[in-house]
Formats: C-alpha cells, structure tokens, sequence
C-alpha cells in the first residue's frame, strides 16, 4: 500500500511538473518574476485539506453544518521554519489569491513554501468551498466590474484619491476585455454582506484552527485584516504574529469611499477585550483628530486619553504594510496609530519607503508581488520569536 501510495505520488508530482512547464512555454515569460521556478509543480509539496469550526443548525428534522471553514494545507518537502502560515484572504476572493497571479505566475503561497513553511489557505465561512445556506446565513454582496477596476486594478485612470496615480504595478490594462482582468474577475465570489457576521464566524473557525495546528503566523488582506486582531484577542498565545497586508479601516470612520461611521469597536466590527472593559461599544471615547498627517491622508480617529488598553495584543509583532498607490495609502495609517494607543506593538510600512513603487490594493497578484513577499519575510525572520 505504501509502496503503490509512493509511486502514485511521484507520477502525480511528475505529470504536474509537466503540465506546468508546457503551460509555461504556451505562455512565455513576461518578466523575472514568472521566470522562477514554482515549487507547487516542481517540489513535491504535500496539499491536504480539512474543514474546521461550525455547528449543525437548522429546523428540527433538517439540520445542516453552519459556519465552518475549509482550510487547505500545504507542506513543503523541507520544513525550516518555527510556525507555519496561516494566510486570510480578503472580501469578494477565496484562497485562490495566494496560489498564483492572473497572468500564471507564482503567487505568496509558493514563495512561502519555497522559504520552508507550513501553509494554511482559508475559504472564509459562507464563502467558495465553505457552504452559504439559504435561510441560515445572511445576506450576500459581491464586487461589479466598474468597482473592481477602479479600487484594483485600473487605479491609475479610474481612482479618485490623491495616490491613484501611482498605480503602475497591475500587469495589464486592469479594464475588462484585457485577459489579466477576466482571469482575475473570473476568481470574484459573492460574500456576506455583514461584516459582523463574518468577523464572528472567522473569530471561532481560525480559533479553532489554531487550537488544532498550535502557534502560527497570520497573515491578512484587507477585509480580513479584523480577523488578525479578533484571532489573536481570542487566542493570544497561539498568534505568534500578524502580517496585515491593507488591513480593514480605518477605525471607527469609512474613508475614501465614504465617510459613514463604521467598526465601533475601533479597528472590528465586534468586540474586543479592552482594558478597562468597554461593556457597549458605545463607551468607547473615540475622538478625530483636528489635522491629518498631510493633505493626502485621512484625519484619524483614535481613543480619548487615557486609552483603553487591547492586552491580548500586547506582545505580538505585528507588521501593517500598504502600498504606494493603493486607497488604504490614505488611511491605514490610522489603523497603526491606533493600535499603537491601544499598547500593540506595530511596524508601519509604506512599501514606497523600502523603494517598492506603484502598488494597488492586490499586490500580492502584482508584477513585483515576489519582491513584497521578500519583504515580508525578512520582517518575520527580524522580528518573530
């Protein structure tokens, strides 16, 4: 059995490298990053996959599973590093968006095999492979064209923020019709409208994730960017560290799009455990500040002094990056300052500033995505212990 098991697996990983390598020469190599080597075709990573959190619910009689999550592992076939790597992708994407770009090359997930970590990819709860019930579940949301490519992908032309014209990083013209766009629109899925709803299943499914697989790294993307901090409230020494990349904000006030209040419990939709307690998050003393940082960012809100302290960050590493050209350059500061306040120990990176130019919002799908990821991991390298 083991012997049969073992020549399947060769001839499966063989037969893959070839695949891959002839979809490489169909497709040409476009620039140095699509010219590295995938390890997903050409190392014999070990993909299993499982499901984790959710409950049955439902009328008596007809009960169904509700809230889990599917989680796909990959493990690459030399471990080097301490804690494996738990990536949440973010509002309208599945896990798909680390596995590879739209335009065929390798994605985070690659790279971090290739630096020798467990890698643990997410489908949110109610989203891609994890079931949505009709009745259970609330209502869902997804993303139109138009929006796609003016906060994505054709920033350049189409944003309406001061650093939109930064964006050079997208490979394509970022407008459907150019076959980068449909590969990628093709990947958009509906989502749950709430983000509440979502922050709870999150909450419970990646605590359990890690109750199952013990310390991790998490690393966030945009709307999942609430999940690094509810996680690591709920289970503090498990979270090892958190690498949010364009994280969910601002605090307590939409920017950019709108300027509605929004996340009362300061960067979450749902509670957290402040020091003092909050009770409602109605007792949270936000206040705005009188100035921003420069007349291209947003004016942020934070805590009125003294602070609520968040204790179950306190001591993890936690890296917030954003790129040049993205709309989160207009406020994720504030995200930073606030934690801050709240006694987080934050790293704040404007990618422009370590001399990586011209990112949007997706730039792990980007042209210099392999260039971030490096960045990324020298901080995780420096900084967790």
């Amino acid at each position: 059995m083991v012997t049969l098991f073992s020549r399947f697996r060769r001839a499966t990983v063989s037969a893959f490298v070839l695949l891959s390598t002839l979809f490489g020469l169909c497709h040409g190599q476009a620039n140095a990053s699509r010219s590295q080597p995938s390890v997903l075709a050409t190392q014999p990573v070990i993909r299993s996959y499982f499901y984790m959190g959710g409950g049955y619910a439902g009328e008596a009689g007809k009960e169904v599973m509700q809230g889990q999550m599917y989680v796909e592992q990959l493990t690459p076939a030399r471990i080097t590093q301490k804690y494996p790597l738990v990536m949440f992708h973010g509002a309208a994407q599945t896990g798909t968006n680390w596995l590879q770009t739209p335009d065929s090359r390798p994605g985070w997930a690659d790279y971090f095999l290739s630096q020798g970590y467990v890698v643990y990819l997410v489908d949110q709860p109610a989203r891609g492979r994890s079931a949505w019930h009709p009745g259970l579940d609330g209502a869902l949301a997804n993303f139109p064209v138009p929006a796609i490519e003016k906060l994505f992908t054709a920033s350049a032309t189409l944003g309406n923020w001061p650093q939109a014209k930064q964006h050079t990083q997208w490979p394509g013209s970022g407008k459907r019709g150019d076959p980068v766009f449909d590969a990628f629109y093709a990947t958009q899925v509906e989502y749950l409208a709430s983000n509440a709803e979502t922050q709870r299943r999150v909450q419970a499914a990646g605590a359990a994730l890690l109750d199952r697989i013990g310390p991790a790294i998490l690393l966030t993307h945009s709307q999942a960017g609430a999940f690094g901090w509810l996680i690591a409230d709920a289970r503090p020494q498990a979270v090892r560290g958190i690498v949010a990349v364009e994280p969910l904000g601002p605090p307590a006030q939409n920017a950019v799009s709108n300027e509605q209040k929004a996340r009362p419990w300061g960067p979450t939709d749902i509670p957290l455990n402040y020091d003092p307690p909050v009770g409602l998050a109605g007792n949270l003393a936000l206040e705005q500040e009188e100035q921003p940082d420069s007349p291209t960012l947003a004016r942020c809100f934070r805590q009125r002094e003294p602070a609520r302290q968040l204790p179950n960050l306190a001591g993890i590493p936690i890296l917030i990056a954003v790129g040049e050209a993205s709309y989160h350059a207009v406020y994720d500061h504030c995200t930073a300052k606030y934690l801050t306040q709240a006694g987080a120990t934050i790293t704040f990176w404007r990618l422009e500033n370590l001399g990586i130019k011209g990112n949007g919002h997706m730039m792990m799908l980007e042209k210099n995505n392999l260039d971030i990821a490096s960045w990324l991991q020298q901080w995780m390298q420096a900084n967790v212990r």
